[in-house]
């Protein structure tokens, strides 16, 4: 990876928090790269190098790697997904989307969801949306706290300041435990989003993707902005930093997401499972088993 497409992503990764503004971050930002086509050029080879690497994750099988994608709708997560994972081994992958959530799951507590889900050693595990969604959309309908049947006293305006203080303790116990975790906002403007969901409408074969409820949550687009900024700079970490994607341009946002993946994943210095000395007779006898049978079939 060069250094100029290691710096790209080293851009929006968010770390610490507390001085965090979203303002700050341009959804058309695309850092000097011009060229759609070099862009996926560059796709191309950081998705090949990711092909590379979770087959080594994979094989070695003591880390975890969890990615969180948390957005607006129409950002871009299901395209995002589906591009830069698309060389990896299903073996090895697990995506899970996080939709309103059950009967079941509305008798545990918020992360339990979640945590069932969580990949196991060696594997790539995907939440499009995840336990976030507890700090962004119930906190902007409180109503659906109500569906939670929580016990009275617990629902107070201390309630978010408990939620990401149990957010960053559940992260840095996965960190703890060999599961690094890397959460991408793709930060989609208003515009932008109009324009994609007028295209959703006058498509042929795209109106399926669109929700009379998503132009309902518009009318709520500053509070989903403040929610996702605390959200933001309450759990960012170094073991759990976020990554501010702009995602106007779809094309930057699937390098940048790629390359920020692989770069965590070289930083594990992974590496195939040396051969075990004391199975060479064992293969030496397949070999010979399976020479054996050349023109006997």
């Amino acid at each position: 990876m060069s250094r100029q497409i290691r710096a790209l992503h080293d851009r929006f990764r968010v770390d610490h928090g507390a001085h965090f503004r979203l303002a700050d971050v341009d959804p058309a930002d695309t850092a000097g790269l011009k060229s759609r086509q070099q862009a996926e050029r560059l796709l191309a080879r950081g998705v090949e190098r990711l092909e590379e690497l979770q087959e080594r994750l994979f094989a070695q099988d003591e880390w975890a790697l969890l990615l969180v994608f948390q957005a607006m709708d129409a950002a871009g997560k299901d395209g995002t997904i589906k591009h830069v994972m698309s060389g990896v081994d299903p073996r090895g992958c697990d995506v899970h989307s996080f939709k309103a959530p059950s009967v079941e799951e509305l008798d545990h507590d918020f992360l339990w969801r979640c945590a069932v889900r969580l990949p196991p050693r060696g594997h790539i595990g995907l939440f499009n949306r995840s336990y976030y969604e507890e700090v962004l959309v119930v906190r902007v309908h409180r109503e659906f706290l109500s569906r939670q049947r929580l016990p009275a006293p617990l629902v107070d305006g201390g309630i978010w300041k408990r939620r990401f203080e149990d957010i960053r303790a559940f992260e840095r116990h996965l960190s703890r435990n060999g599961t690094r975790i890397l959460k991408f906002f793709l930060h989609v403007s208003r515009d932008e989003q109009r324009r994609r969901f007028l295209d959703r409408l006058e498509v042929a074969g795209k109106e399926w993707k669109f929700s009379t409820a998503d132009v309902a949550e518009r009318k709520h687009w500053d509070e989903y902005m403040a929610a996702y900024e605390d959200a933001i700079r309450h759990t960012a970490a170094p073991h759990a930093p976020w990554f501010v994607v702009p995602a106007d341009h779809k094309w930057f946002t699937r390098l940048v997401v790629a390359e920020a993946i692989v770069a965590e994943l070289e930083r594990l210095d992974l590496d195939l499972p040396a051969p075990d000395p004391g199975r060479s007779d064992e293969l030496a006898a397949a070999r010979r088993a399976l020479e054996a049978e050349n023109g006997k079939s």
